[in-house]
């Protein structure tokens, strides 16, 4: 029994058309009966159901298509590591991020690595839901920025820099630094913020921030992503908070008032991690600075 002979199994299971699989998988139709003949042969399990019109799954067929795919799709991510390994500084290092730091940190950051890592390809992906965790250990992604530190005993984790976070208002609102005293003032003011009943490492900390002062706020707009809510302030439809790192971004008619609240960014990566060119770009992460 090969992987290549499950695979075709499974691409049989998912088609229910030999003729159809035959062509997805790039063989004949003949050596792919062969092949799922074999396989059964081998097992001495019957997989499926067929006539000259129809095929289907058995029972047994059904429980191995289900335990299969998983075991598959995981033995791909290893392959995939593993060629990342063998690679060295020539290969791929799939990177994922918090939207907050979009704007200063990563792109600083990227261009260290373009000019010590010319031929490094990165992947960079911002998770909706911010499952650092699982995407490393699960090998879908190799190096995490995180708002948090990730606490397992299979991943090390590096706090690089803190920074405040702020209230942002448009220029002409009634809010200044020097007025201002505590978010308690904000109570008739409509929010442009991330959903409070998230489970996100910045969601809880406006959760704690709003419950400090006792109140629930007006939230009239509800999103996830800082350059949108950004542009909503800017058109005066409501007020934010924000990490500082959001004043990179440069949009206009916008105010940012430090509150007394700090935010902390973490690299992440898998304890023992063979891929030496991820530990070098870790490396390169504690070098790269913000204003």
């Amino acid at each position: 029994m090969t992987i290549q002979q499950i695979k075709y199994f499974l691409e049989l299971a998912k088609e229910l058309h030999f003729w159809k699989t035959a062509e997805k998988v790039f063989i004949s139709q003949s050596s792919l009966s062969r092949q799922i003949q074999a396989l059964e042969d081998e097992l001495g399990i019957k997989l499926f159901e067929r006539d000259k019109r129809n095929v289907k799954l058995t029972n047994a067929g059904k429980f191995l298509q289900e335990h299969w795919t998983d075991k598959i799709n995981e033995f791909d991510q290893l392959l995939r590591q593993a060629r990342k390994i063998d690679a060295g500084n020539l290969g791929t290092v799939s990177i994922t991020y918090p939207g907050s730091i979009t704007f200063e940190f990563l792109p600083n950051f990227l261009k260290i690595l373009n000019v010590n890592l010319p031929d490094l390809k990165l992947e960079l992906t911002e998770p909706t839901d911010e499952n650092h965790e699982k995407l490393l250990l699960d090998y879908r992604t190799d190096i995490a920025f995180s708002r948090d530190k990730i606490r397992n005993g299979n991943i090390d984790s590096l706090k690089l820099y803190s920074e405040p976070i702020c209230l942002v208002v448009p220029n002409n609102h009634w809010i200044k630094k020097k007025t201002f005293n505590n978010i308690a003032d904000l109570q008739n003011e409509k929010f442009i913020i991330s959903g409070l009943h998230q489970t996100t490492f910045f969601a809880s900390l406006l959760r704690r921030l709003f419950d400090k002062y006792g109140f629930e706020p007006r939230t009239t707009v509800e999103s996830d992503f800082g350059g949108m809510i950004l542009n909503l302030v800017s058109k005066e439809i409501g007020i934010s908070i924000l990490p500082l790192s959001f004043k990179s971004a440069k949009v206009e008619n916008l105010r940012f008032i430090k509150l007394d609240e700090k935010i902390d960014l973490y690299v992440n990566w898998r304890k023992n991690e063979l891929n030496k060119t991820i530990i070098k770009v870790v490396e390169y992460a504690k070098f790269t600075e913000i204003k």
